[in-house]
């Protein structure tokens, strides 16, 4: 299966309570962390809901 390498380029400071948790909920922590998840739709509508705040790498 695919992979999909995301990184948090901008802070969740000031987002809101639903962008946060989304970005917790794909194991992000800091600024510039990157995650590795496999691409299932699930992970690419959270992706899609915070896209001004990660970016992404197709491996």
């Amino acid at each position: 299966m695919a992979k999909l390498k995301i990184k948090l380029v901008k802070s969740t400071i000031g987002r809101k309570k639903n962008q946060i948790a989304t970005v917790e909920a794909l194991g992000l922590k800091r600024i510039r962390h990157v995650v590795e998840h496999n691409d299932t739709p699930q992970i690419r509508g959270m992706i899609n809901r915070v896209s001004h705040l990660v970016e992404v790498e197709e491996n």
